[in-house]
């Protein structure tokens, strides 16, 4: 048993001032864990006895789907992410340090580079491969602006594996077993977690889904049909065919005075033009080349598509001096006689025709264009952001947009890294071949902050058995009443008998303040020991997630709690 006169916990009344979300409060106000610092966290013993479940369940499930556990180091040589070029594209978000011989090294954010090696010195043969590797392990992102407790920090606990095939079709067999393992790990932990079709990233690879918690103060925007279940991250996804904004029979272009009008929404409101008739027009760097995208007036381009779109070339604004050089000043540009600029449109703006664009020159817009026959557009592909509303790209109905936190993610990597750093193996054929690979993140400490963000309600946490610091919140009412505490001990004793963890609050307070510390820490079963209560039958036993409590006699206790905790399971 584990007692509160013996621990390390101090509940508080009110949450600290940066503790914006009610996950991150309770946490806090709960006594599992403390802030050191910026986007850095200490875990106090109550704390860690949650991470360690959800850790433990993670092992069980990467066991069970035939992963074996590793551990790498945090502080890893820079010349392997120059082998990948990730040293430059990671950019300022990557812990970078010299050790006393002016060495660089990473304090890494993540982990393809180092399992890559290992797969390069371990695996020559066909005959080693699928193997499929993890580790849990510390990462650090030197992240701008730290957020939200342990949902964005600079330093967290992620459980990463790394799967290693032949060919495609094993690689799809390994990310299949990854992802029926999240989905298990998940329902485990007590978290509805959904997987969504996500962008890959700083990651890279072919194909990705994220496993998301639905929550008011999630990071990113899910587009979700409620008809057939499609989901995807809002960098990610597409919507169905709609007809094109504008398509009336155009006459010559006609260059019109927009004094002072720069943006789409102003060039609309200027001319009297709906905004979906005005076409954005933006010039960007693309992996280091200059290309143009459009997409219409009343929607926002996606970089993220931009990018996939490049094979995941690095996706920049160009500065104002190559805008002006190459087109025109920022605010008036447009896609009509830009000579051999390549120029993307969204597919939205295929057969658009009298629609508005920039003249390339200060103050002038160009009337009646047809993108078909004044502009030299190279591809229409699908670059604009999706918003509630937009169609379903699989069954037509509209979709929702919500929030939600990522809690882990899958990545077909393919041959990205095996290529790049030569780590091959030799066929049937003794051919050299490119492993292929892919790769498997859960957040973990963010899961645990997660779950508390998702099953909580106004007194405090509502942990899911399973994860639960403890169990059974044993509270002693009368500590100075032997008889109370022998009956105590004694359920205690039987419970630990039965593999059940109890926290005995045995502290010399008042019933209302053991009650108010009960709600707020959210163990799943309180049981109440006190003299009045014994005098009257026995122990008052109800559920975190009840009102009313059961008066039952102390030889049937412990089997009346072990029956609660099993349908809780």
């Amino acid at each position: 048993m584990i007692r509160w006169s013996q621990t390390l916990l101090n509940t508080l009344r009110e949450a600290p001032q940066d503790a914006e979300i009610v996950s991150h409060k309770l946490l806090i106000r709960a006594g599992m864990m403390r802030k050191l610092g910026g986007g850095l966290y200490t875990y106090l013993p109550l704390g860690m006895r949650a991470l360690r479940k959800i850790e433990a369940i993670v092992r069980e499930e990467m066991e069970r789907a035939g992963a074996q556990e590793t551990l790498f180091p945090i502080l890893q040589p820079a010349e392997l992410w120059r082998q990948t070029g990730r040293w430059d594209s990671m950019g300022p978000g990557m812990f970078r340090v010299r050790d006393r011989k002016e060495a660089w090294y990473v304090l890494a954010p993540t982990a393809e580079e180092a399992f890559t090696a290992l797969a390069k010195s371990e695996i020559a043969s066909y005959r080693q491969l699928p193997r499929t590797i993890y580790q849990m392990q510390d990462k650090f992102r030197d992240e701008i602006r730290p957020r939200f407790g342990l949902i964005r920090g600079k330093e967290f606990i992620m459980k990463d594996a790394y799967s290693f095939d032949a060919d495609d079709a094993g690689a799809d067999r390994s990310y299949r077993a990854m992802y029926e393992a999240y989905e298990r790990i998940f329902a485990r932990v007590g978290l509805a977690a959904k997987p969504v079709e996500a962008d890959t990233g700083d990651i890279g690879g072919n194909f990705s889904h994220e496993f998301m918690v639905y929550a008011a103060s999630g990071e990113d925007g899910i587009l979700d049909c409620p008809a057939c279940g499609y989901a995807a991250n809002q960098e990610r996804a597409e919507r169905a065919p709609a007809p094109v904004p504008y398509r009336a029979e155009a006459g010559e272009p006609e260059r019109v005075a927009t004094p002072g009008q720069h943006t789409c929404e102003e060039v609309a409101r200027f001319l009297g033009r709906p905004i979906d008739q005005i076409v954005k027009s933006l010039v960007l760097l693309v992996g280091g080349k200059p290309v143009m995208a459009l997409v219409p007036g009343d929607r926002e381009l996606s970089e993220t598509k931009l990018r996939r779109l490049f094979g995941g070339a690095k996706v920049e604004e160009a500065d104002a001096e190559t805008v002006a050089r190459l087109a025109g000043p920022v605010g008036s540009i447009g896609p009509v006689g830009l000579g051999d600029l390549p120029v993307y449109a969204d597919r939205a703006l295929e057969g658009a025709a009298d629609v508005v664009v920039g003249a390339n020159a200060e103050g002038f817009h160009l009337a009646h264009v047809s993108l078909a026959r004044d502009a030299r557009v190279t591809a229409y592909e699908d670059l604009a952001t999706v918003r509630a509303g937009d169609l379903c790209p699989k069954c037509g109905k509209p979709l929702e947009i919500r929030r939600g936190t990522e809690v882990g993610q899958c990545f077909k990597l393919g041959t990205k890294y095996s290529a790049a750093m030569g780590a091959t193996y030799l066929d049937e054929q003794g051919a050299a071949k490119p492993i292929v690979m892919g790769c498997y993140g859960i957040g973990v400490s963010r899961t645990l902050q997660a779950i508390v963000e998702q099953s909580n309600d106004k007194d405090g946490i509502v942990w899911p058995a399973a994860v639960a610091p403890c169990q059974v919140a044993l509270l002693i009412l009368d500590p100075d009443v032997p008889e109370v505490v022998a009956q105590a001990e004694a359920l205690g004793a039987a419970l630990e008998a039965r593999g059940i963890d109890v926290f005995v609050d045995d502290r010399p307070e008042r019933p209302g303040v053991k009650f108010k510390d009960a709600d707020l820490i959210g163990l799943p079963i309180r049981v109440v020991a006190g003299a009045k209560g014994l005098a009257k039958g026995g122990f008052e036993i109800r559920r975190r997630t009840e009102r009313d409590s059961a008066v039952v006699p102390p030889a049937e206790a412990a089997q009346a709690i072990a029956s609660l905790l099993e349908q809780s399971l």
